[in-house]
This record gives structure tokens, C-alpha cells and sequence, in this order.
């Protein structure tokens, strides 16, 4: 049930930042939504799918650090806790990947311009 709720979360959420024009707000709607996937899928103890979306959020969150110039040092920490999720969710430790994928999630928010 968990998962249902922060689908529909995480889609609203990417929806509205994906409508502005930028490029790298593009990238961190998808890092976003694909770190609230993991942390959902890590919630319901399933490290396989969390370490799809993990990595597939790092994916996004690397080119909008490229395309982030002020917010960098954000997009950097979030990359961080990604991939210490990815390490994580391949030993099948789900609760300590989940927190490294919500770790993530903040310091993307905080990368967002204002």
C-alpha cells in the first residue's frame, strides 16, 4: 500500500517540476522520482527493485549536477547517498538503503532553485 501512495506522490511531484523548461530541473524531477521509487520499494523490503530506481535516479542526478552550477554541492551529496543505496541494496540491506535513498531525495529539493 505504501507503494501506491508514493507513486502517486512522487508522480505529482515529478509532473510539477517537469513543466519548467529547464534541463537540469528535468533531470533532478526524474532523480527525484526514481529516489521516491527506491525509497518505496526499500520500505516494502524489496532490494531488487529499489536498486533499479537507484540507479536509474543516479542516472538523472549526475546530468542535472553537471547542469546545476549553484546548487552543486546538493547534486553532489545526493549522488553520494545513491550510490551508497545502490551498495547497500545489492547486500539486501533495504532499511539502510532506504535511508540513504531519502537522504538523497533532500539534498535534491535543496538543489532545486528557488
Amino acid at each position: 500500500m505504501k507503494l501506491k501512495h508514493a507513486t502517486v506522490l512522487m508522480g505529482a511531484l515529478a509532473l510539477g517540476l517537469s513543466t519548467q523548461s529547464n534541463a537540469a530541473e528535468h533531470h533532478t524531477a526524474q532523480a527525484l522520482e526514481h529516489s521516491g521509487m527506491a525509497t518505496a520499494h526499500g520500505q516494502d523490503g524489496h532490494a531488487d527493485q529499489l536498486l533499479k530506481h537507484a540507479e536509474e535516479g543516479l542516472k538523472h542526478a549526475e546530468a542535472a549536477e553537471k547542469e546545476h552550477a549553484e546548487s552543486h554541492k546538493h547534486m553532489t551529496e545526493a549522488i553520494d547517498h545513491l550510490k551508497q543505496a545502490i551498495d547497500h541494496a545489492k547486500k539486501d540491506h533495504a532499511d539502510v538503503a532506504t535511508k540513504h535513498a531519502e537522504e538523497a531525495m533532500v539534498h535534491m529539493r535543496k538543489s532545486i532553485p528557488q
